[in-house]
């Protein structure tokens, strides 16, 4: 595990857009938060181009990408948006020599295939928080503003979730786990499978969230998941937010029933109530660095190292 180093005041932030364009004023509005934080945000000119699925093509998209990766004077790198394309730039990453130095990548959704290629092939820790385009449209609650704000400045070196609800056996009678969080977006985890950067789930929990995905597409992703034998190498299945995936017929989503029959198909720790992922609370969740997940009078308390260092 290789650790970040935390931000101070008048640092620069290496912004890039690999999966979904942003429109002018999100943009305008992602440098704006920066500012507000006392931070020099670099978003390159020519960043979004009209495109038919991106932000750009997928040699412009690496290229900002890759420039990032390569600045001197810069130690994080925060993508505006997500959306669909960061899988299809790593294969190029792979064509890269690692940094000597690590640098913290922030982003969800589609930002899942980059935090799981720097886990995996470079070791660097990850964080899977709030896309800058969101936090420029004020849509992040000042508290868990503040929250991400304290991480990356240091002022806080733990993130402690205490809504865990353990769902079956497994995870009711399991006192202590001390692991690492691995995942994200569960879309984007199934489309690594099959690939050379299929994301690993050894001796790790393995957090999931989604948006918009019926029930049946879940179940079947995570049977998916089954066969690649992800679930027997995991410590345990950690849920995020799952929001959207009405069903038509009822309008209701049908999750419950569907982690219900995988809490009892399981024989390793499940828990639900991570509040992280596409939901309103967009909690940040340090990837690839130390946890510790505890039961307590019935209910589970997990404490994630952040990963930074002065």
């Amino acid at each position: 595990m290789a650790d970040w180093k935390f931000l101070k005041e008048g640092d620069v932030i290496d912004v890039v857009a690999p999966g979904y364009p942003s429109q002018a004023h999100e943009v305008e509005g992602a440098a704006n938060f920066l500012k507000k934080w006392n931070l020099q945000g670099r978003i390159p000119p020519g960043l979004i181009k009209p495109h038919f699925l991106h932000a750009h093509e997928d040699e412009d998209r690496f290229g900002f990408l890759r420039a990032a990766i390569e600045s001197k004077d810069s130690h994080v790198i925060w993508c505006l948006r997500g959306g669909y394309g960061s899988n299809r730039l790593v294969p190029m990453l792979a064509k890269l020599k690692k940094p000597k130095a690590p640098k913290l990548v922030i982003g969800i959704s589609d930002i899942t295939s980059l935090h799981t290629f720097f886990i995996q092939e470079w070791g660097w820790s990850t964080l899977h928080a709030p896309l800058l385009d969101r936090l420029g449209r004020n849509l992040v609650a000042p508290k868990y503003e503040k929250e991400l704000h304290n991480i990356l400045f240091g002022k806080q070196d733990q993130i402690e979730f205490k809504k865990l609800k353990p769902l079956n056996d497994a995870a009711k009678k399991t006192g202590k786990i001390q692991s690492k969080i691995v995942g994200g977006n569960l879309t984007v985890l199934q489309s690594t499978l099959g690939t050379p950067w299929q994301i690993k789930t050894d001796k790790s929990l393995l957090f999931v969230e989604d948006l918009g995905e019926r029930g049946y597409r879940i179940d079947r992703m995570f049977e998916q998941f089954r066969q690649a034998g992800l679930f027997k190498r995991c410590q345990g299945l950690i849920l995020g937010d799952f929001i959207g995936g009405e069903e038509p017929s009822t309008q209701k989503n049908n999750f419950n029933l569907v982690f219900k029959r995988w809490a009892q198909d399981l024989n390793i720790p499940m828990y639900q109530g991570l509040e992280a992922g596409h939901a309103v609370v967009q909690r940040p969740v340090p990837f690839n660095t130390s946890c510790e997940l505890t039961l307590e009078k019935g209910k589970a308390r997990l404490v994630i190292e952040t990963g930074g260092r002065k």
